[in-house]
């Protein structure tokens, strides 16, 4: 049997599973680095506030760095959480509580006229970072929509059965019909791969790690 061309519906039925792929796989593509990125400008804002503690005297610098180290071992326990629960609500209370330390001991020193400049430097790097802190939470609950992911689901097994179903008895091409599954396959597991960076192959722990080695700055 020669091998017969597709037909309009497997066109249009392939043209429509190749939108669908690459409008979610770009949407967990976005989402993954927006993560990332998230990492990186909370990593910037924590240690912008630890180099703002060296423009207190000598004999306040202790304490907020000890408090500041607190706060870091709080957003390193939120990162090493992955998708566990109940790590994650300890890690948020521990961060929000860590926070609040910072925060009220600075509204004491922002009291003091000898303290009053640092502090009005520091006061914003704390504020932004725990605004990202809490951005970054809802990012991580944010994932594609299950209903775009069914959807994507039953449209894939739907051209599957369109491509090697042929009424007309034209032999497929072997090539064709492994290079189709094979990459149809990969793109859906890339999809699901950008859905959980905490794991897997593709995942942010080498971005989280910057925010380990800000302890050393202590």
């Amino acid at each position: 049997m020669s091998v017969g061309p597709p037909s309009p519906v497997e066109t249009s039925m392939l043209n429509l599973m190749a939108l669908m792929l690459a409008f979610t796989f770009g949407m967990a593509l976005t989402k993954f680095e927006t993560r990332r990125r998230g990492i990186v400008d909370e990593t910037n804002a924590i240690e912008s506030a630890i180099l703002r503690c060296q423009l207190f005297p000598d004999s306040i610098q202790p304490v907020l760095k000890s408090d500041m180290a607190r706060y870091i071992d709080a957003r390193i326990a939120f990162n090493e959480a992955g998708a566990n629960k109940l790590k994650i609500r300890q890690a948020l209370d521990q961060t929000l509580q860590g926070y609040s330390t910072i925060w009220n001991r600075l509204a004491g020193f922002s009291r003091n006229p000898a303290t009053q400049y640092p502090t009005t430097q520091m006061l914003p790097a704390m504020s932004s970072a725990i605004s990202i802190a809490t951005t970054r939470e809802a990012e991580r609950m944010a994932k594609v929509p299950p209903l775009i992911l069914l959807v994507l689901l039953v449209l894939v097994l739907t051209s599957s059965f369109v491509i090697g179903y042929n009424p007309t008895g034209a032999k497929r091409s072997k090539i064709f019909t492994i290079g189709f599954a094979l990459m149809t396959t990969i793109t859906i597991y890339l999809i699901l791969e950008l859905e959980r960076p905490w794991s897997g192959l593709l995942n942010v722990k080498s971005t989280e790690q910057r925010i380990s080695t800000l302890k050393k700055q202590l």
